[in-house]
């Protein structure tokens, strides 16, 4: 079964988005925007890149490798909402300093946690290829 196209360009903006933030947030008027701030909006930024771009290699590996099978649908899904959510409001918090988007994130944060379970559950169901004898 091939990749879903729309999944598999989600993905590939989800990796350039985290590696343009992070560029950004670590050099130019971004930083200085974040450094001018004061308090925690640097660290903000930083683990918002830091969850971002690992999870957007998750998607792709999951649109590569899973693609179509519905448990893998779901870990994906909520793998996506995860990131938007949790990054999305540590972006939007660090740049803006909307304290009440700190209450966002958690939630971010139990759909991250959430799609790593669904694989794990839908890891479990699959059949092994490779059986040693």
């Amino acid at each position: 079964m091939s990749p879903d196209p729309l999944r598999l360009r989600i993905s590939a903006l989800m990796g350039f988005l985290a590696i343009s933030l992070g560029a950004s947030g670590a050099h130019g008027p971004v930083h200085e925007k974040l450094k001018a701030a004061g308090g925690q909006a640097l660290e903000h930024w930083g683990t918002a890149v830091q969850y971002h771009l690992p999870h957007a290699v998750a998607l792709l590996v999951l649109t590569l490798c899973v693609s179509g099978t519905r448990p893998f649908t779901w870990a994906w899904r909520l793998i996506f909402l995860g990131m938007l959510l949790f990054s999305g409001s540590l972006y939007t918090l660090a740049y803006t300093g909307m304290k009440w988007l700190g209450a966002v994130t958690p939630l971010g944060g139990l759909c991250l946690m959430g799609g790593w379970v669904a694989i794990a559950l839908a890891a479990k169901d699959k059949p092994s290829e490779s059986k040693n004898s």
